[in-house]
Formats: C-alpha cells, sequence, structure tokens
C-alpha cells in the first residue's frame, strides 16, 4: 500500500527515541496546563450534596461559601492551594509534606504556582508562534511566488528587521505597552516572523517552477488558489520545524521578561517570576531557583527535541 508523504515522515519521527521521549513531555506538559485548576487550587473538584454531583472548579467564592457547609462529601485537589493564595506565617518554607515545593516570600504554594505556571508558558508559546507564522507564511509567499519588485521590497523590510536585537525590540516596546500577558504575546509573535518568512521565501522559490504550478496556471487557477492550495502545502515542512524551535524560543523570552519584571503582572504565576525572587534569597531558599529552572530548561529541552526530530524526518537526505 502507497504510504502518504506525512505518514512517511512520523514512521521516521518514531525511530528518534530522544524526540519521541520529548513529545509524550509536551503532551503531559499540555495536559498538567489544561487540568490545572484540578490539579492545584482551594477549589474542590467535587461536591456531594444534596442536589447531586458537582465541582466547585468553576464556581464563584460566594456560591461556594454557601454550598461547601451542607455539602456530604468534598475532595479538593492533590495540591489543595490557590497559586495565588498568601500566607505570610508560612513565607519561605522549604519542601514539605504539607508544601511539596515550599512557599515562596509571601507564603504562596510553589507547586500549585507551578503547575498554574505552565498554563502562562504554553499559551505564550504558541499564540506568539501562530502569529509570527501566521505573518511569515504570508509575506514569505507573496514575495517567493511573485518575485521582482514585491520580493526586494519584503526582503529588505527583512534584513532591516533582523539588524535589531529581538529582545530588545521587545523590551522597548513592553516598556512604553500596559503590562499584560496578550501584550506580550502580540510583541513575541510581532518580532519573530522573519525566519519562517525566508523560509517560505525559498520553499516558493524552489517549487514556482515545478510541473505542477504551470499545471494550475494553465487550468486557471488564480495566483491566491495557487499559492495557498498548491504551492503552501508542499512548502510547510521546514515552517512545522521553524514553529517547534519557535515555541521554545517563546517560552524562553517569556520567561526572562518575567524574570527581569516585564514579563506577565502579578499575582498572575510564572515560572520566570518565581524564579525571580530566587536572587533575593539564594542563599538559603535554594527550592525557589530549582524547580522553576528545571521546568524552563526540560521544556525547552522537549521542544528542541521534537523539532530536530521533526527536521531530521523531513530531511531526505537524513532518512534512513
Amino acid at each position: 500500500m502507497k504510504q502518504g508523504y506525512w505518514h512517511i515522515v512520523w514512521r521516521q519521527f518514531r525511530k528518534r527515541r530522544l524526540a519521541v521521549a520529548g513529545l509524550y513531555l509536551i503532551v503531559l506538559l499540555f495536559l498538567v496546563a489544561i487540568l490545572a485548576p484540578f490539579i492545584a487550587g482551594n477549589k474542590p473538584i467535587l461536591i456531594w450534596s444534596d442536589d447531586g454531583l458537582k465541582t466547585g472548579v468553576f464556581m464563584s467564592d460566594r456560591e461556594l461559601r454557601d454550598i461547601v457547609p451542607r455539602a456530604r462529601c468534598t475532595i479538593y485537589p492533590p495540591i489543595p492551594y490557590s497559586p495565588t493564595q498568601y500566607d505570610l506565617e508560612e513565607r519561605l518554607e522549604p519542601p514539605s509534606g504539607k508544601h511539596l515545593l515550599g512557599t515562596d516570600d509571601r507564603g504562596r504554594d510553589i507547586a500549585s504556582r507551578m503547575v498554574h505556571g505552565a498554563r502562562i508558558s504554553l499559551s505564550v508559546g504558541f499564540v506568539a508562534v501562530s502569529i509570527f507564522v501566521a505573518l511569515g507564511i504570508v509575506t514569505g509567499s507573496f514575495a517567493g511566488y511573485y518575485g521582482g519588485w514585491l520580493d526586494a521590497l519584503i526582503s529588505r523590510i527583512i534584513e532591516v528587521w533582523l539588524c535589531f536585537p529581538t529582545l530588545f525590540l521587545i523590551l522597548a516596546a513592553l516598556a512604553v505597552l500596559p503590562q499584560s500577558i496578550y501584550i506580550i504575546m502580540v510583541v513575541i509573535g510581532l518580532t519573530g516572523w522573519t525566519g519562517v518568512a525566508r523560509l517560505v521565501r525559498g520553499e516558493f522559490l524552489k517549487l514556482r517552477p515545478q510541473d505542477f504550478v504551470a499545471a494550475s496556471r494553465a487550468v486557471g487557477a488564480g495566483g491566491g488558489r495557487i499559492m495557498f492550495r498548491h504551492i503552501l502545502p508542499n512548502a510547510l515542512g521546514p515552517v512545522l520545524v521553524s514553529a517547534t524551535f519557535g515555541v521554545a524560543a517563546a517560552i524562553l523570552v517569556e520567561s526572562a521578561l518575567s524574570f527581569l519584571g516585564f514579563g506577565v503582572p502579578p499575582p498572575t504565576p510564572s515560572w520566570g517570576d518565581t524564579l525571580s525572587q530566587a536572587r533575593n534569597y539564594m542563599d538559603f531558599a535554594w527550592w525557589l531557583a530549582l524547580f522553576p529552572g528545571m521546568a524552563i530548561f526540560v521544556t525547552i529541552t522537549a521542544y528542541n527535541l521534537v523539532g530536530e526530530g521533526l527536521r531530521d524526518s523531513i530531511d531526505p537526505r537524513l532518512t534512513q
């Protein structure tokens, strides 16, 4: 039976054990991010009352105050602390049975903040990558397909954009914009599109002279249909690889911004924000640096392993 292109890519990808391990880890992180309220929080995940079985995760505090005292049974998450719950009497507590990963300088549970911080990191990574991949695909497609003055104009814009250091450009933008997680996503997305645009442009220049493009023109297909219906699907391989590496880079940038104080506004949990607290307590509060640092390192490593595995699987010269 004839196998499709992506089936062959997946078969080659599965041969790379480190890449597969990275993919499993990414799936696990996604599950943690999606199920964060059921893993860590101070609201009961199940409430058994006279009205039946309910979940309190999405209830307001007022509703919980009315229903919990009358409940027959309540089940709380494995980590029964909110990521924004203060307890100054337990500030800077080391890891223990009560607080598995310790507490920060405001008495907030680190384990809860780590679980909910995964949502922030993965959201920033994927939204930012979606923005710059969309921009890169559109600009690269037009430059590679039409060529001429349009290609020259877009190429000069890309070259000028590459002259600016990305992190400093992001810092300059965030210095004059409101501090918001959505602003961070958009700014990272708008500063990272050049790599994808150059990849797509190169693929379009390579595929434009092919026979299937000439056949599409012969049957009367328009430029937009040829670009996005016929050429683009054949040029997506390098884009997927770049997007995978881009997610890792966006997570690292968000963590760096939070570490510098330009990231998500408090009290929103963030790995970088937790890591920044360690600067003042490095002499004894080692857990503030260890756990968020490990989370950032493991997540970025997993995405890089998947990106390398995908790159090697797509490149026919590396296929065995």
